[in-house]
């Protein structure tokens, strides 16, 4: 289908993307890791519950850990080899975390679940919370629940937008993986009992745009260079034009949203019975001598990573696990990838901006980019005074995607992120 161009919304950034250093970089396979140490915190949710005990052997692809309720995803061994331990570490969001150790013994044993041939609504549900398959684009939400709405829905978006700055690795996998992001696609419209496929992706990825023009099936729609494009809300109006209300789900509006990395596991896990325990990152940033896009096992050491793509230790002022606007910082590379983790970034000085904040100008910038329609000042001042129910009334802050717009515009450089994250465990724990 010819591609077609998406809506305007409301706010959102230009942020300077720096794509252009890993964009043309093909995937390749990052060599096995001596050690991986795989979190049974996959998703979002409760962490999955272990099947092994330390001196196991076990192969790529078994199952580790089981997944612990609906919301909750399978753990599989990322590697062939022998579990050396089960301990709690800090993860990379500062949470503590039960890792599984396991160490390679040179080995290419692997273990996969049988292949399925023209597989039913309900045997393609199946798979996907067999394979342990979560949200790739970074929330982590387990896809089997997603597939299985709760209302009704007509449209599946596959979302290509890949917004964030210095990210390509979805770039790279729609240039090189299109059939298979497509018939990833299919099988979960499949599941959901429709057969309307948008595929929104930004209009500074003219290639993926074209390969995706070749489907009958699939709507490829043109999606301004506009961050927080790839949020769920605002690719489902610019898509569809349908409007998602506070509180409410992608499903209340009869959509369901997958990122083409998810949507390339589902295939993958339905046609060759592979469990999600790799996927593709990006490796970028000012202080990384080779940036690319690589094959990355589930719990390979950050290190490995930042060694093989040449990381200049001395260059780097901040290192962040996923984009630089929703991302993590690292305190170090003593972490270990998960199923979420899209990117790892070394950042120069100046590339970080790291500048000290100052007191708040009242210029009402962040107001005026932010695609929710909040108040992100509003939750910062009152944050800062201790008083969390004033911060979540006058700033709304359980209606934030934690886009990160408000805190990149801002003059005084003011961490309104971290404002309302932490007013939002506020009012988690008061709950």
């Amino acid at each position: 289908m010819k591609a077609v161009k998406g809506k305007y919304y409301f706010g959102g950034v230009h942020p300077h993307d720096e794509k252009k250093l890993s964009q043309t970089a093909a995937l390749e396979v990052l060599p096995v890791p001596e050690t991986v140490a795989i979190s049974l915190s996959q998703s979002l949710g409760k962490p999955a519950v272990p099947v092994v005990e330390v001196g196991a052997e076990v192969k790529e692809g078994e199952l580790i850990a089981k997944a612990d309720g609906a919301i909750s995803s399978n753990v599989f061994a990322s590697i062939c080899g022998t579990v050396t331990e089960i301990k709690t570490l800090q993860g990379m969001n500062g949470n503590d975390e039960t890792h599984i150790f396991i160490k390679a013994n040179g080995k290419n044993d692997k273990s996969e679940l049988p292949p399925l041939s023209e597989p039913s609504a309900d045997e393609i549900k199946e798979r996907i919370k067999d394979a342990g398959i979560v949200g790739l684009g970074g929330a982590g939400f387990p896809t089997a629940v997603k597939v299985s709405p709760k209302t009704p829905v007509d449209t599946l978006i596959v979302n290509g937008a890949e917004c964030e700055p210095y990210l390509t690795c979805d770039h790279r996998l729609m240039c090189e993986k299109t059939d298979e992001i497509a018939r990833g696609a299919r099988y979960i419209a499949k599941a959901l009992g429709v057969t309307k496929i948008l595929i929104g992706i930004e209009a500074n990825k003219p290639d993926c745009i074209a390969a995706f023009e070749n489907y009958d099936d699939i709507q490829p729609v043109i999606l301004k260079k506009q961050y927080p494009m790839g949020g769920e809300k605002q690719l489902i109006y610019v898509t569809t034009g349908r409007k998602v209300g506070i509180g409410k789900l992608p499903a209340d509006v009869g959509t369901i949203v997958q990122n083409v990395a998810t949507c390339y596991a589902v295939c993958e896990a339905v046609e060759l019975g592979k469990p999600l325990y790799e996927r593709a990152l990006t490796v970028s940033g000012r202080a990384v001598q080779n940036p690319k896009n690589l094959w990355v096992k589930v719990g390979t050491p950050i290190q490995a990573i930042v060694d093989f793509c040449g990381g200049n230790a001395e260059l780097t002022k901040k290192a962040v696990a996923g984009g630089p606007m929703t991302g993590v910082a690292l305190g170090g590379f003593d972490s270990y990838t998960h199923k979420t983790t899209s990117g790892i970034l070394l950042m120069t000085e100046k590339e970080a901006a790291a500048d000290e904040p100052t007191p708040c100008l009242n210029c009402g910038k962040c107001a005026d980019v932010c695609p929710m329609h909040l108040m992100p000042m509003n939750t910062a001042f009152y944050s800062a005074a201790g008083d969390m129910e004033a911060a979540a009334k006058y700033g709304n802050t359980a209606a934030c995607i934690e886009c990160g717009a408000c805190e990149y515009v801002c003059p005084a450089k003011r961490p309104l992120i971290q404002a309302i994250r932490k007013t939002k465990a506020y009012l988690r724990n008061r709950k």
